[in-house]
């Protein structure tokens, strides 16, 4: 069987990529060549779909919600989103860095500064903003007498880091407290993805839109680079997912929590000292409450990968770094602290929350008289629990631990009395960023790999079962040669090493051309 058979068969010229599989004429003349064609299956990939949801999610959003931060992250974002998954549709790569980078440019960069503009904002970067001016000048973060809504400041003194910029610079469009968020989040994950190790990534190295021969080049230091371009691939398509884009650009508060969250969890999986465990834990404990689960956890973690000793002293350091932050703004003012940080979050303050989102915590404390105890009751049984479990069964890696704790702060977000659905993005990133290498690989399988369903005449009938991989790689249930049809080779003989594969050159070839039934992957 010739080479340009075996293209004829696979579908795919030599050389080129394998996501873009082309239509090869039929062959002109008599007998069996006048019957050979390809039958091309057409389908939808699924990063193409992936971005079309999400600009279906955007533009729902612009039209049936009455804040308007929403209504233009919704309709910048539903832009954005329908420019990626163009990019991605013309790309012969599946999730190509274009797709993401217009993705987070519509979702994230564009309605970001058309707020900051527009002065268009959610309470909470006003709240933050106000926070730090009140403790450059009186060393409290908090009001003393809150009258609103807005004056209450729910969060530990070391979120009002965030506001000082404001303070400081006035109206300037890069002291808004959303830039800061947004930096101190995209920094936190991607040192904590390069924190967790290079060699998950060399096995999930993403396409970069060059040759083929470049993706798949060897040696240490294309190696480094692939995990490089990863790690940022996948940081930008985190952030342009709309569950984490819709807070980068009107203001959520939690990113640069869960940011620091998963950079601790990061460094305790890789064991060392502690230290720098430590000091990423103590940050996020210094911002919001919702960040205290981290520290059990991450300690347990650490003992396991690291010992005890290390535990111990990222502990001392967290407990150090947080109370830093805390201790000196709740002495200032003990009352106000109690009321901003304690009682208002429960919903017990002068003022009743706004976060009213209708889970099981707020319909017991709303709906059920003495509620609120029993919400309160139920959220210290689910602590309990999680502690438990911690003590019976510690988690042993990274993906483990992120699911513990993910599991815990799902259940704290359902059963807090004043809660909303946005805090559910804490066990949702936490779940699924530890496990994106795993998405990666996924992806790019799925991306890569190009069905047939149909009948493909090459000098004989192949019938293809199974799947034509990238780079050249026909799976037939054994693999094709010049000479026909070699089981266990991987390459085509008398040509070019198809997709980096080394030829084969020791195995037998089927003498006859007869009916091949293809093996399925």
């Amino acid at each position: 069987m010739p080479p340009e058979s075996l293209s004829l068969a696979a579908g795919v010229r030599l050389g080129d990529p394998a996501d873009a599989p082309v239509r090869q004429e039929p062959r002109r003349g008599g007998g069996r060549a006048s019957s050979r064609r390809v039958l091309r299956v057409r389908r939808v990939r699924r990063d193409v779909l992936f971005w079309l949801g999400c600009a279906g999610f955007a533009l729902t959003l612009a039209l049936v919600t009455t804040l308007t931060p929403h209504r233009i992250w919704g309709a910048c974002a539903a832009v954005g989103y329908v420019v990626a998954a163009e990019l991605a549709r013309r790309s012969p790569y599946a999730w190509d860095r274009r797709g993401a980078v217009a993705a987070l440019l519509g979702a994230v960069v564009v309605p970001l500064a058309v707020m900051v503009v527009m002065g268009a904002a959610q309470s909470e970067v006003r709240v933050v903003e106000n926070s730090g001016g009140l403790l450059l000048h009186s060393g409290s973060p908090y009001p003393p007498h809150p009258a609103g809504v807005e004056d209450y400041n729910p969060y530990l003194p070391g979120m009002a880091l965030f506001g000082i910029p404001r303070a400081l610079f006035g109206g300037t469009p890069l002291a808004d407290a959303r830039v800061w968020f947004c930096a101190a989040f995209l920094a936190s994950m991607l040192v904590a993805a390069l924190s967790s190790g290079h060699k998950s990534w060399r096995k999930s190295r993403w396409q970069e839109g060059t040759s083929g021969g470049g993706a798949a080049g060897g040696g240490a230091a294309g190696g480094g680079a692939a995990g490089g371009a990863s790690t940022a691939n996948s940081v930008l398509l985190l952030a342009a997912f709309p569950a984490v884009a819709l807070p980068l650009a009107v203001g959520g508060v939690d990113l640069p929590v869960i940011g620091l969250m998963c950079l601790g969890l990061a460094l305790a999986g890789r064991g060392g000292s502690g230290t720098a465990a430590g000091l990423a834990m103590g940050a996020a404990a210094a911002l919001k409450w919702t960040a205290w689960p981290l520290l059990p956890v991450g300690l347990v973690l650490l003992a396991v990968t690291a010992g005890r000793r290390a535990a111990v002293r990222a502990g001392v350091v967290a407990v150090l770094v947080a109370a830093v932050a805390v201790v000196p703004a709740a002495l200032a003012d003990p009352h106000a602290f109690v009321e901003h940080v304690v009682l208002f979050p429960l919903g017990e303050g002068g003022v009743r929350s706004p976060a009213a989102s209708p889970l099981p915590g707020y319909l017991l404390a709303t709906y059920v008289p003495g509620g609120s105890v029993l919400a309160t009751v139920a959220l210290a049984a689910a602590a309990v629990g999680v502690a438990v479990s911690l003590a019976v069964r510690p988690p042993r890696t990274v993906v483990q631990a992120a699911d513990r704790l993910a599991i815990g702060l799902g259940l704290a977000m359902c059963l807090m009395p004043a809660t909303r659905f946005g805090y559910l993005v804490y066990p949702l990133v936490l779940a699924a960023w530890f496990r994106r290498a795993e998405l990666v690989t996924a992806a790019r399988r799925v991306g890569r790999l190009v069905r047939t369903g149909g009948l493909v005449r090459a000098g004989g009938l192949v019938r293809t079962g199974g799947l034509v991989r990238a780079g050249g790689l026909v799976r037939t249930g054994g693999l094709v040669r010049a000479g026909g049809l070699v089981r266990g080779g991987a390459s085509v003989a008398g040509s070019r090493p198809v997709g980096g594969v080394r030829p084969v050159r020791d195995t037998p070839p089927v003498k006859d051309e007869r009916l091949i039934g293809a093996g399925r992957e």
